[in-house]
């Protein structure tokens, strides 16, 4: 596998560091100098010094030819406009960009940036795990679509429980998959009533997600 990682700040550094180890062909691409002649001292001939979001580096670089682009600067906007660049001009098969920004990963993925990965959501989902029945915690993030499936244990006082899916009023583009109750699964129809304790598995758009936590979660 062919790496570019542009931006050779921390987390690009230990990245391209990783897949050096890992045998992987890998060339970081980052604008300073200076850090530049620190990651050739650390890593290797597998820096070049240049501005990642400029076509001309991205072609000495041999974007034609890489599996995947990593766009890890520090600025969200740098990021998109090399992963833009990388796609449209060397039609890049991959495309991954690092976000600040959570609410930013919705524009990238608007705009054809394959993933995006983001600190702040991991350490949400990681918090929000800790404490299940006070949250709706995301569980997979469909890459192509705004799409997420996420889970909510129903407390005892959720306003939902003792009643039939069909009547709890669910916002727009959200569905109730599964339900599992006593470790078994059930697949609900309308008619299914919640209980307390309910694990319930629902397919929800981002914008849709803050409203089905209150639908379920709230008293």
């Amino acid at each position: 596998m062919y790496a570019i990682v542009a931006g050779g700040g921390k987390v690009g550094f230990y990245l391209a560091k990783e897949l050096a180890e890992r045998g992987e062909e890998v060339l970081v691409i980052e604008k300073d100098p200076k850090r530049c002649n620190y990651i050739a001292e650390e890593l290797g001939t597998v820096v070049l010094n240049g501005d990642a979001a400029e076509a001309s580096v991205l072609a000495e670089a041999g974007a034609s030819r890489a599996d995947v682009i990593v766009a890890v600067t520090g600025d969200d906007e740098d990021n998109l406009v090399i992963c833009q660049v990388a796609k449209l001009r060397f039609k890049a098969a991959r495309t991954i960009a690092r976000i600040n920004n959570p609410k930013n990963a919705a524009v990238f993925r608007l705009l054809g940036i394959d993933a995006t990965v983001s600190s702040t959501d991991v350490i949400l989902s990681q918090l929000e795990q800790e404490l299940p029945v006070h949250a709706v915690v995301p569980l997979l993030r469909l890459r192509h679509a705004d799409v997420e499936v996420v889970e909510a244990i129903l407390p005892p006082n959720s306003p939902v429980v003792g009643r039939p899916i069909r009547d709890l009023g669910l916002p727009r583009d959200c569905t109730i998959s599964v339900v599992i109750r006593g470790g078994q699964p059930i697949f609900p129809n309308g008619e299914t009533r919640l209980a307390a304790g309910d694990e319930v598995i629902a397919l929800t758009t981002s914008a849709n997600e803050g409203r089905l936590r209150d639908l379920l979660l709230q008293a």
